[in-house]
């Protein structure tokens, strides 16, 4: 697919499928100092197969990626297309390009156990990673456009509601309830449970805030990180997406340095994900169809 039309798709779905805000704004300054040595190195590209693709997961007891792939536009439509694929972490070849079928436009995972969590426009598909089926459809009314997934250490399965503003929570026992709703949740997207809170990248508002699960307090920490997207930890430090194609470093006192930016060559950078063991970022690229991996040097 040329840049070209790319990028035409790109504004079609945020035109049509996405909070208003999120395009109206761009950064690429740090907000503060920042060591110099932090960069990215391309490691691979996987084939432009993966058609769409939106969220990244590392299954590291298996040793593979799980690729969420909407497979077109808009990204809220059912059309039973969508697909999850199985891709090698070390080189980006396909494992299965179509592991897991019968979704509409798959988006954030997340994984507990064997189980892997998905959520899929107005549902969350839970998936046996053992015997590749779908095992529970959990449908969640009135949803939109369910987007990231975060786990926590009790088994809780929380994600996101970009469209309308809400954040839900799957307990262990199977019990839905949303967690948290409104506003001042700026379109929230990406999520990342980190000890006593949550990280919350806002695609509407742009910024990264701090949710404290006792308080349920929401604190902004970094703005100007339009269409929030990705959250991964690195050490005591984030790496945060910005859809339109960017990756932000952002230190744990809130600095942040923009390390990646794929925009003019039209690809994204969707819902990331990060091995720190081998201290590799995967970004899915939307409508660039792959996913690219690069090495993080600091």
């Amino acid at each position: 697919m040329n840049n070209i039309l790319k990028l035409s798709l790109a504004l079609l779905v945020v035109a049509c499928s996405q909070p208003k805000s999120a395009n109206e704004s761009e950064s690429t300054e740090s907000q503060g100092p920042i060591e110099d040595n932090i960069s990215l190195e391309v490691i691979w590209e996987s084939d432009t197969v993966l058609t769409t693709s939106e969220s990244v997961f590392y299954d590291e007891a298996n040793d593979v990626l799980y690729v969420s792939c909407i497979n077109g536009v808009p990204p809220n439509a059912q059309d039973e297309d969508g697909f999850i694929a199985k891709v090698s972490p070390k080189d980006g070849s396909i494992i299965e390009l179509k592991w897991i079928t019968g979704l509409d436009a798959p988006k954030g995972m997340g994984m507990i156990g064997n189980k892997l969590y998905v959520t899929n426009i107005d549902e969350l598909v839970i998936v046996d990673v053992t015997t590749g089926d779908i095992t529970e459809r959990v449908p969640v009314e009135a949803a939109q456009f369910l987007n990231d997934i975060a786990t926590d250490d009790e088994g809780n399965v929380y994600f996101s509601d970009s469209n309308t503003n809400k954040l839900h929570k799957y307990s262990p026992k199977g019990v839905l309830t949303t967690w948290m709703e409104g506003v001042n949740l700026g379109g929230p997207n990406g999520l990342f449970h980190d000890g006593e809170k949550m990280m919350l990248a806002t695609f509407g508002a742009g910024d990264f805030r701090s949710i404290d699960y006792t308080t349920e307090e929401i604190t902004p920490v970094v703005d100007s990180i339009p269409g929030g997207d990705g959250i991964v930890k690195v050490g005591v430090d984030y790496l945060v997406s910005n859809w339109n194609g960017e990756v932000y470093y952002v230190t744990s006192n809130w600095e942040k340095q923009l390390i990646l930016d794929t925009k003019e060559i039209g690809a994204n950078a969707a819902d990331i994900e990060f091995d720190e063991q081998t201290m590799t970022l995967f970004v899915p690229t939307f409508f660039g169809n792959q996913v690219a991996a690069y090495k993080l040097n600091n």
